[in-house]
C-alpha cells in the first residue's frame, strides 16, 4: 500500500498552480492583442510606418512596463507554490480576486497606452496593480500563518511585506497621479519598494519587548 497522501479533492496544489500560470500566460498575451497594428496607408512606405511606430510609443511603454510587472508577479507566486504543500479555504480563495486582477490588467495598460498623462488612466492602472499585490500580499500571509508552506515561515511573512510595500508604492503614485505629470514613471521604481519598503514593514511588524516588562521571558 502506498504511503502517499492523496490532497482533498479541490485542493490539489498542482492544479491551482497549472490554472494561475494558464492566466497569466492570457493576460501577458492579452498585452499585446491591446496594440494597434498598422492599416494599408501606414505600411505604404517607410517613413508612414515610421511615422505610426512613434505615434504608437506610449503604447509600447506601457506594453513594456505591464509585462515586467506581470512578469515578476507570475515569478514570486511560482516561488511561493513550489514551497506549498496543501491548500486551505481561504490560501484558494483569495486567488479568485488575485487572478480577475491579472485578467483585467490588459484594460488599463490599453487606457494609458492611449493616454499616459492622464490621470484617471494612471489611476486605474495603479489601482489595479495596488490590489494585485495586496491580494499576493494577503496569500502569501495565510501560507505563513497557517503553516501551509514547507520553509520558514518567516521568510514567507517577509516576502508579504514586500508586497504589502509595493501595493502601497502603487497607490501613492495614482495619487501622484493628479498632482503631477508623467506620475507613471514612479512605477519603473516599484521594485525596489520591495525590499527597502518591506524591510521597514517588517521592522515595524516585529514586536519589541521592554527589558523591564516582568511578563517577559527570562534567559
Amino acid at each position: 500500500m502506498s504511503g502517499t497522501v492523496r490532497p482533498e479533492p479541490g485542493f490539489s496544489p498542482e492544479r491551482l498552480a497549472f490554472f494561475t500560470d494558464a492566466i497569466f500566460a492570457i493576460a501577458m498575451t492579452l498585452l499585446a492583442v491591446e496594440l494597434d497594428r498598422p492599416d494599408e496607408q501606414e505600411l505604404a512606405s517607410a517613413r508612414a510606418l515610421g511615422s505610426f511606430l512613434v505615434d504608437q510609443r506610449d503604447s509600447y511603454l506601457a506594453f513594456a512596463l505591464a509585462f515586467i510587472l506581470l512578469w515578476s508577479v507570475w515569478r514570486r507566486h511560482h516561488k511561493l507554490m513550489d514551497r506549498i504543500d496543501r491548500l486551505s479555504n481561504a490560501f484558494t480563495g483569495w486567488h479568485a480576486p488575485f487572478l480577475l486582477l491579472v485578467a483585467f490588467l490588459p484594460f488599463p495598460t490599453a487606457a494609458i497606452g492611449a493616454s499616459a498623462t492622464n490621470p484617471m488612466a494612471d489611476t486605474l492602472f495603479a489601482g489595479t496593480m495596488a490590489a494585485m499585490v495586496c491580494c499576493e500580499a494577503v496569500i502569501r500571509e495565510i501560507s505563513a500563518r497557517t503553516g501551509l508552506t514547507t520553509g520558514d515561515p518567516a521568510e514567507a511573512r517577509h516576502q508579504a511585506d514586500g508586497s504589502w510595500a509595493v501595493g502601497l508604492w502603487f497607490i501613492l503614485s495614482g495619487v501622484a497621479a493628479w498632482l503631477i505629470p508623467y506620475a507613471f514613471v514612479l512605477w519603473f521604481f516599484a521594485p525596489l519598494a520591495s525590499p527597502y519598503g518591506g524591510a521597514l514593514i517588517s521592522r515595524l511588524r516585529t514586536p519589541h519587548r521592554d527589558p523591564h516588562d516582568v511578563n517577559a521571558p527570562r534567559p
